[in-house]
């Protein structure tokens, strides 16, 4: 899910590359997971941004996607070829609540941020998905793709 806020910035998420070894480093994701036996992507993407942050949405509020990217990763905990579709929603604001996440979420998550288009153009850090600068300057303009784009993959 791609957050914006009212001043341009999108919530991005941080998470430990191994919670047993901090020292292993972190990453940046979107707001996101698995979808659910009988979900639609929208449904998914509303559930996990209410566990993930806090923010209720209606599945129909959110439109159509906006990006996708797909490949195959090793996580440890999954293994195959995955596929992350991203939606995109605007708030004026909105104060982080992750009392939602489950065990295995929390035990990796270390941390939000609010970010600004150009710190994520000009950042060292790991960014997922791929590209996101530049669809999130897209999007920030109001120019809302009418299919989805797709990103490099990650992994």
């Amino acid at each position: 899910m791609l957050l914006l806020d009212g001043a341009d910035r999108i919530l991005l998420l941080k998470f430990h590359v191994d919670p047993e070894d901090p020292a292993a480093g972190h990453g940046w994701c979107a707001p996101g997971g698995g979808v659910e036996d009988g979900e639609t992507l929208a449904q998914a993407a509303a559930r996990e941004l209410r566990e993930e942050t806090g923010l209720v949405v209606a599945p129909e509020a959110l439109g159509p996607a906006v990006a996708y990217t797909s490949g195959y990763a090793d996580l440890g905990w999954a293994e195959g070829v995955f596929r992350d579709d991203y939606f995109h929603c605007r708030v004026a604001r909105h104060a982080v609540d992750i009392s939602g996440q489950g065990a295995h979420e929390l035990k990796y998550h270390a941390g939000h941020r609010w970010w600004a288009p150009g710190e994520l153009v000009g950042t060292a850090e790991t960014v997922y998905p791929a590209g996101l600068a530049g669809l999130l300057g897209e999007l920030v303009a109001g120019r809302v793709p009418a299919e989805p784009v797709r990103l490099p993959w990650h992994h």
